[in-house]
């Protein structure tokens, strides 16, 4: 049996070596040890583990079938499609969930908990669907959405300060341009991430970079020094919705709801700190203090006729402009 021992790091350290470059072994095994070390310092596998491993993937009933060649010095899949990540989980694997669920119950009441445990059992969920059992969750994601392959590498990025070569096209850029990052921060939007760090290159703090299809690839500077943050991010998000902040004046926004919609504003709010206020004529408003951003606009468009904008006067004509252009589209 194959040392469990960090196996899941080196089953994606093998299956990403099998599927881009060949290798020999022993080539293979310097490999491993320098990404174990990248996560473990210190740490690495023997020639016996390495073969081991290599034996479950290409086990057909016990591993993974990988389309390894029986009997060669080099190794690399002969099919460029396989991943083991399109393979069921092994049995050990199964284990180490049931495993983990059942420890997450000794916490059930905490809240710290509650989304590591919403994520094992989605993750269960789609295991079990894939073995021919009912679908039970079915949960808001973007199928199309690619940039998540980046989340990992820059969150260890983050974690060693490592700083980044950026190599970056906007959809109406010509060509792509070429910057140094030092990343501090991941964020979470509309079902999309996004990078914020310094930009030495343009000199900008803050710099936010959206994980997709812009974010062509990204190297790692050795021996270039990490500027690191002093900014509150916690704060810097609490004004804001989303992730462009075209202001730093903060500003009073106050919204009325109308058909009853205010009940739903108060059980998702687009802002955390929003308040109610006391007065009866009122109980349809709320107000929060805020930058006026394009995603504020798009959160109180997005409850279309049920909302009115009362404050500031500048945000009003906003809206104002944009119902305009849209009743410009259905007036003919």
């Amino acid at each position: 049996m194959a040392n469990s021992k960090h196996a899941h790091v080196r089953y994606n350290i093998l299956d990403n070596c099998f599927r881009n470059k060949v290798f020999t072994f022993k080539e293979l095994l310097e490999y491993v040890n320098i990404k174990i070390a990248d996560v473990y310092p210190g740490e690495g596998i023997s020639e016996r583990t390495l073969r081991e491993d290599i034996k479950l993937f290409k086990d057909p009933i016990k591993g993974f079938g990988a389309p390894l060649e029986e009997m060669s010095r080099t190794y690399k899949y002969s099919d460029a499609n396989f991943s083991i990540a399109s393979k069921p989980l092994l049995p050990y694997e199964n284990y180490l969930i049931d495993a983990s669920q059942q420890l997450l119950q000794r916490f059930e009441n905490h809240p710290k908990y509650n989304k590591l445990a919403e994520a094992l059992i989605k993750f269960q969920d789609e295991e079990d669907s894939n073995r021919d059992t009912s679908k039970i969750l079915f949960y808001d994601h973007n199928e199309e959405y690619k940039g998540i392959k980046h989340l990992k590498p820059l969150y260890l990025a983050i974690q060693k300060k490592q700083v980044l070569q950026i190599k970056f096209k906007g959809f109406k850029d010509a060509t792509y341009k070429t910057f140094e990052f030092h990343p501090h921060i991941l964020k979470q939007y509309n079902r999309r991430w996004f990078v914020f760090g310094y930009n030495k290159t343009e000199e900008r703090w803050q710099h936010s970079i959206p994980l997709d299809e812009r974010l062509i690839n990204f190297n790692i500077l050795e021996d270039v020094e990490y500027e690191d943050s002093q900014k509150d991010w916690e704060a810097f998000f609490r004004t804001m919705v989303g992730v462009r902040r075209t202001s730093v004046e903060v500003e009073k926004v106050v919204l009325k709801f109308y058909n009853g919609r205010e009940d739903y504003f108060k059980t998702k709010p687009f802002i955390p700190d929003f308040e109610e206020f006391f007065e009866e004529d009122k109980q349809d408003q709320i107000w929060f203090m805020s930058i006026i951003n394009p995603e504020l606009i798009q959160q109180i468009l997005s409850y279309g006729q049920d909302v009115e904008v009362l404050e500031p006067e500048y945000l009003k004509e906003e809206l104002k402009k944009h119902a305009n252009k849209m009743y410009n589209y259905y007036v003919n």
